[in-house]
């Protein structure tokens, strides 16, 4: 990870919850705030482990991993600039609850742990935009634990790449085999068999990792109902409309 630096008004607000902030609770924040680096696979927390830092992302794209048995993974959420990892802080929580992988390099705001949660203590505007994401969070996580016990793999597959693609704003991006597997909870041999079929259909092209979706709304269809679920959960707004 690259040695961290204050961000600009400019950088701090690429991150669409903190451009949600009111511009006096924005200002209070940044003084707080490092702009660093994360690389694709970096682990930037462990379940069980302790909240040391809250990352607010630029443009990079973070992993959401509920683990089981400290091997067993099942993605339970994505989070892009409209987000950001380790909002439970704010909860009082002390540990991490998921394992939190970066699925593609970028920038992103950080700041402490426990900064975060003094100044949610005192801040109740603030406190009224981590609720509001906390609520959009447990929506996108109990949907795709639906999706996961009752809907087949080539679904659930189309749905996990369209809500990347939503996130990354792009229809090109890399994953691989490995990953979507520790994402969709099975083996490597049922994502090659679930992406050669979306690609026999010509929705995606996929060669190693590399990922092109062809017809968005084919791949919508050959999704689960789900993925609109999923997306709209995303989109909630944080701001405050009081």
């Amino acid at each position: 990870m690259n040695a961290a630096a204050h961000p600009s008004v400019a950088e701090h607000n690429s991150n669409l919850l903190l451009a949600a902030l009111p511009p006096q609770d924005m200002a209070r924040l940044l003084p707080l705030l490092d702009q660093v680096r994360v690389e694709a696979g970096q682990v930037l927390c462990e379940a069980g482990d302790p909240i040391a830092h809250i990352y607010f992302p630029h443009d990079c794209l973070v992993s959401l991993l509920g683990v089981a048995e400290g091997r067993m993974t099942l993605e339970v959420g994505q989070v892009g600039r409209e987000g950001m990892l380790g909002v439970t802080a704010a909860l009082g929580h002390d540990t991490a609850q998921v394992r939190a992988v970066v699925q593609r390099a970028g920038s992103a705001s950080r700041m402490e742990g426990a900064r975060l949660r003094a100044e949610a203590e005192r801040n109740p505007g603030l406190q009224r935009v981590l609720y509001r994401y906390t609520d959009a969070l447990l929506a996108q996580a109990i949907q795709i634990a639906v999706c996961s016990r009752f809907h087949v793999l080539e679904a659930r597959l189309a749905r996990s790449l369209l809500v990347t693609r939503d996130r990354l704003q792009s229809d090109r991006f890399h994953l691989t085999h490995e990953f979507l597997a520790h994402a969709l909870g099975v083996r490597r041999v049922g994502v090659t068999k679930a992406a050669s079929a979306l690609q026999q259909q010509g929705l995606i092209d996929y060669s190693r990792g590399n990922i092109e979706i062809l017809d968005p709304d084919g791949l919508a269809a050959a999704s689960c109902t789900c993925y609109q679920i999923v997306k709209e959960a995303g989109s909630l707004p944080v701001a405050d409309s009081a």
